[in-house]
């Protein structure tokens, strides 16, 4: 099955709160031929929610610290209104989709980070994705959609940041087909001016990846999608691009990551 190519793709929840774009962005990815997993987020709806419920959001380099209360919040919105209406979108234009997190057929196990420097809370890191599973699914015509929630082998749903969900896929199911992973969220790709939305770095290298860190060009949420792009590269996922809701049909300039 090497010779299929299976696109993994993770929209971000920004992307999906414009309304426009954002059923542009379901129209291509529709149209995109072969089968096709969509990994979705929607943080800056939970942190809305979780705001008019009088919880506080707290942040670290990008990634969510996530309390008692937040999981709570987390799972209504990601695996709930988020996740459905994906689905019934995707319904509507006769895509057989199915939302899913990790819980459901065991597709996302994770552990929950340990305490170092900063408590995460209820955070999860992937330990392993249930590639035979999710491929039954592709193998019924049936398009996955996850949401950002994994799953520990005692049952502890965790809040798990939605690019290294999307990458732990495309990594697992790159021993099954030739794997693509795409970041589409508002920006037209990785930034080399974060006050210019022109400034877009089209290739980037692990090398010039580091003198970005050196530089601190990247920062805040692009610094997980990075980290993951690389290790989903070096595991055997074969294109990796970032870029807003025009990158499916690559119709704008985009950042492409390679060796």
């Amino acid at each position: 099955m090497k010779n299929k190519v299976l696109k993994v793709v993770k929209i971000g929840g920004k992307l999906i709160e414009d309304e426009s774009k954002f059923a542009q962005f379901l129209n291509d990815f529709v149209a995109l031929r072969g089968p096709k997993i969509l990994v979705h987020g929607g943080g800056n709806l939970a942190t809305e929610i979780a705001g008019k419920l009088g919880y506080k959001t707290q942040m670290f380099e990008g990634r969510r610290i996530t309390d008692a209360d937040s999981i709570k919040v987390i799972t209504m919105v990601y695996g709930g209104l988020i996740n459905k209406n994906i689905v019934a979108k995707l319904q509507s234009l006769n895509e057989n989709a199915i939302g899913l997190c990790g819980a459901d057929g065991k597709c996302i196990i994770s552990k929950r980070r340990p305490v170092k420097e900063v408590d995460f809370g209820f955070v999860g890191d992937v330990k392993s994705v249930n590639s035979e599973f999710i491929n039954s699914l592709l193998e019924q015509n049936i398009t996955p959609v996850f949401s950002a929630i994994s799953c520990t082998e005692a049952g502890l749903l965790l809040n798990t940041n939605g690019d290294s969900v999307a990458a732990e896929i495309a990594k697992a199911m790159s021993d099954i087909y030739e794997t693509e992973l795409y970041f589409c969220f508002e920006k037209k790709g990785v930034l080399a001016n974060a006050e210019n939305d022109d400034s877009v770095i089209q290739e980037i290298t692990s090398e010039k990846y580091q003198e970005l860190l050196e530089e601190k060009i990247i920062s805040d949420g692009m610094l997980p999608k990075l980290h993951n792009s690389f290790q989903a590269l070096e595991s055997g996922v074969k294109n990796i691009f970032l870029g807003d809701f025009r990158l499916l049909k690559k119709e704008s300039v985009y950042t492409k990551i390679t060796d």
